[in-house]
């Protein structure tokens, strides 16, 4: 497994996607939905369960040019911030 990064957790979150139980491709499916609801700048939280979501998301944001915030392994889940690009 990829380690996760550690990061800053932003302080302010626009919207949580809870992808707890879902395999790939479906947290980054739920995320890309989101994401297209923020305005530039604003963070997106997303929980993960699936151990692959670390790496899927990593290669997510250097493939759609948002930027990942924070990946935090939280033993259980982990979650990641990302930030909407600007536009």
């Amino acid at each position: 497994m990829t380690e996760p990064v550690v990061g800053v957790v932003p302080s302010e979150v626009h919207q949580t996607v809870d992808a707890t139980g879902l395999a790939c491709p479906l947290p980054i499916l739920r995320a890309k939905k989101a994401l297209a609801t923020l305005a530039s700048g604003e963070v997106l939280r997303v929980i993960t369960t699936d151990r692959g979501a670390v790496r899927d998301f990593q290669a997510f944001c250097r493939q759609t040019g948002n930027e990942l915030v924070a990946q935090l392994d939280e033993s259980e889940s982990v979650t990641h911030y990302l930030r909407r690009r600007l536009k």
